[in-house]
């Protein structure tokens, strides 16, 4: 027997036990449940059997609780009690009338897309509520997903093995320039001018597809400043201490003075949402997931 089906008997054997106590008779329990009084006889027999206790004091005029049942009772109407709430709250969620969805993203993803996917998704699912982690951290992402402490997340691919990832867009490594440096009217910024002009790097963990830029083309950068945050650096780049590299997402609606370049030989980051797995994954999860795949293909596809 599978252990969905033991569960299903083990919940019958419970609430037979609770209507036997509420009526005080395995006759009346019988008939308000559906059984004949043999079978509820044998249920709570079968369930003593496997507690190693007893639970009735049976009598001709009925039957009692024995101590030991006495103390089993409220947790054994706990257990049914979760369970009503589980089935109430699954059949919420086959319906996507309710339900808690918790999305983890970094910092761009978190302001350009999900205010707008949440908007629109929100249109369809009114009751659906979000939690959102946001955290520039990808390995911190991952164990998030991993663990089940959230849904689902944004990530740079590739990511931890076994997540299960949906690839959504292709996201250019632009370079970012003050608006009076030299190469701001090139067409592209040559490869070779990576280590002509200073560099003001971004220290984000997550964002090491940065620093592979370099390290592709084996050059060692001239390093002006170190900075940990990505509005420092665009301020540092738009007063002219220097060049910078940020994906084109996290550049769209930026109001520092500054110019964006496509590199020579263009590079990119492939942006991707992740789940632990498709087989565990809820209706609201696997939904939104779909959502987000349509979403960011009609929003770069106007």
């Amino acid at each position: 027997m599978s252990i969905e089906g033991v569960r299903i008997i083990s919940i019958q054997k419970y609430e037979a036990f609770i209507k036997t106590v509420e009526l005080g008779s395995f006759k009346k329990a019988a008939e308000a449940l559906g059984y004949t009084q043999a079978g509820i006889s044998y249920m709570l027999n079968t369930l003593e059997t496997e507690l190693d206790l007893a639970l009735f004091v049976r009598d001709y005029g009925g039957v009692q609780l024995t101590a030991d049942g006495k103390q089993l009772l409220p947790w054994i109407q706990e257990v049914c009690n979760s369970e009503r709430r589980f089935h109430a709250k699954l059949a919420d969620l086959k319906c996507l009338e309710s339900g808690i969805l918790r999305v983890a993203a970094f910092t761009s993803v978190a302001i350009q897309w999900l205010p707008g996917i949440m908007q629109s998704f929100l249109q369809q699912y009114p009751n659906i509520k979000f939690e959102l982690r946001c955290s520039d951290d990808q390995s911190e992402t991952e164990q998030l997903v991993w663990r089940g402490d959230v849904d689902c997340g944004f990530f740079v691919l590739p990511v931890k093995p076994g997540l299960f990832t949906i690839p959504l867009k292709r996201d250019p490594l632009l370079i970012a320039l003050p608006e009076n440096h030299p190469l701001s009217e090139s067409s592209s910024f040559p490869i070779s001018s990576l280590s002509k002009y200073p560099y003001i790097e971004l220290d984000e963990g997550s964002f090491s597809e940065m620093r592979d830029v370099f390290k592709a083309y084996d050059i060692k950068p001239d390093v002006a400043f170190k900075v940990e945050n990505s509005y420092a650096a665009m301020a540092l780049v738009s007063k002219g201490f220097g060049f910078s590299i940020f994906p084109e997402l996290f550049l769209q609606g930026t109001t520092f003075p500054m110019i964006a370049k496509e590199l020579e030989i263009p590079a990119y980051r492939e942006l991707a949402i992740a789940i632990r797995s498709q087989d565990t994954a809820s209706l609201a999860t696997r939904s939104f997931l779909n959502y987000v795949e349509k979403w960011v293909h009609e929003f770069y596809n106007k």
